[in-house]
């Protein structure tokens, strides 16, 4: 049973900012350099308590929600423009539900259409996954609650549901009444295909500079490349970061089994501190591979992350052998939330058997990072994956009065910089998020509506 309020959302507007990465960024088969990030705006009246707005944002990142080689970047910002669209049509006008509810009810036909398009899981998703931010950030303003606050005590609406039948039973008021957020968050700092690992720039100096403990390191698909990277930047972080622990990513780029054998057979000769260091590998293989039958016998934990297409896919992931399951915005919080409570579950008389991951899809400055965090401060995650900062230009785009607002609002997530802009404030290898604890969904200023470009836009922005 929730007592979580009943709301409506009388309105949806959208538009979207172009970013322009400061270096491009290399994963898997695809270098960035350029996308368009989505602003979401929402108007919603919580009955009896009155009406907010509230506001979401989030990267449309090409290529890594939909990589098949016939659809170009800008059809893959297309579906997704479509599925934020989509999303906010549904909403609008709709009749009262919880938070919670609004998404399950309209989860389904959402996920229908997009495949009716050909949008592939992740795409289909992502209009919810915005959204559904963006009411919750209005509900908790009318509310007066922050989103920490408003977990604890379920004023999202979580309850039993058809979604996710393997968690019958499951006590969401009392798990989400224990959640205690950590007040600081370490960076996992993403090292990219083509980042310098020397340098003004280089690797060696960003550790210096942050005092990074924490990495994840891009693969390519090619066992030898990879290994031969993967020793140089561990070169790197045994003489600059003495006690760091690192992730591998593999972005889908192992389609063959024979190569991911060789790949995992070589990373058992690594030295025993090396083995030990390494905490999981992501998403080695294609999502489409990814479910079809057990996963290899490896010496290192798997890691889903673009397998993780639906509510259901965890669950039949770990199934199938999978441990880990990665929480990123782009994916939604419900989905976030739910699969951290798997975790728990699959866990119960067997602790480590699953656990969470946080990764980041370049959120930028601003609502992106910071709604980000505060999920994954909420899910007790110790570290996450940060790369909007190390490739993105601080607020990217952003007027300046924007910036210098949210920067006030937050002065112990952001630092001002070299050129009198603010960026994240990286101390100790750590994000500090006290300031995310406020009224609304982990901000206190808003976006400059007035200086986004209409959503139309967004495919000429790749």
């Amino acid at each position: 049973m929730t007592t979580a309020p009943l709301l409506r959302v009388l309105g949806v507007g959208l538009g979207v900012r172009p970013v322009r990465l400061r270096r491009p960024f290399r994963f898997g088969a695809v270098t960035l350099t350029a996308s368009p990030e989505l602003y979401v705006h929402a108007t919603v009246e919580v009955a009896g308590r009155g009406t907010a707005d509230g506001h979401a944002a989030e990267m449309m990142v090409p290529k890594w929600f939909d990589k098949r080689s016939d659809r170009s970047r800008a059809d893959n910002v297309r579906d997704l423009a479509s599925s934020i669209a989509r999303a906010g049509d549904a909403y609008a006008g709709d009749a009262p539900a919880t938070p919670f509810g609004l998404h399950g009810r309209h989860y389904a036909a959402l996920m229908q259409a997009g495949a009716r398009d050909g949008a592939t899981e992740l795409s289909s998703a992502y209009g919810q996954a915005v959204l559904d931010r963006a009411v919750l950030d209005a509900a908790c303003r009318v509310l007066g609650v922050s989103f920490f606050e408003a977990a604890r005590r379920n004023l999202l609406g979580l309850v039993d549901t058809g979604l996710a039948p393997d968690l019958h039973g499951h006590d969401w008021n009392g798990w989400l009444a224990a959640r205690v957020p950590p007040r600081s968050i370490a960076v996992r700092h993403t090292v990219g295909m083509l980042d310098a690992l020397d340098g003004d720039e280089g690797l060696a100096a960003e550790i210096a500079r942050q005092g990074l403990t924490h990495f994840k390191i891009k693969l390519g698909g090619d066992p030898a490349t990879d290994m031969a990277r993967l020793d140089a930047v561990l070169d790197v972080l045994d003489a600059s970061a003495p006690g760091h622990r690192y992730t591998l990513d593999g972005n889908e780029q192992y389609a063959d089994p024979a190569a991911l054998a060789e790949l995992l057979a070589r990373l058992a000769t690594l030295p025993e501190a090396r083995r030990n260091a390494l905490l999981y590998l992501e998403q080695p293989m294609p999502r489409e591979q990814s479910l079809a039958g057990p996963v290899p016998a490896t010496g290192v934990p798997l890691l889903m992350d673009e397998a993780d297409g639906t509510l259901a896919s965890f669950a039949q992931g770990a199934a199938l052998g999978w441990r880990g399951v990665s929480s990123k915005g782009c994916k939604g919080l419900y989905k976030a939330i739910v699969n951290r409570a798997r975790c728990d579950r699959l866990n119960d008389g067997t602790p480590g058997r699953c656990f969470m991951s946080a990764e980041d899809l370049t959120c930028q400055a601003g609502l992106g990072v910071q709604q980000d965090l505060a999920l994954v401060a909420l899910l007790g995650l110790a570290h996450s994956e940060r790369n909007g900062h190390h490739y993105g230009d601080g607020f990217n785009g952003a007027p300046m009065a924007e910036q210098q607002a949210f920067a006030a609002a937050h002065p112990d997530l952001y630092v001002e910089g070299d050129d009198g802009r603010p960026r994240l404030r990286i101390a100790n290898g750590r994000l500090a998020i006290d300031s995310l604890d406020a009224p609304g969904y982990a901000h206190v200023a808003d976006p400059d509506r007035s200086a986004l470009r209409p959503l139309a836009d967004a495919p000429t922005l790749v």
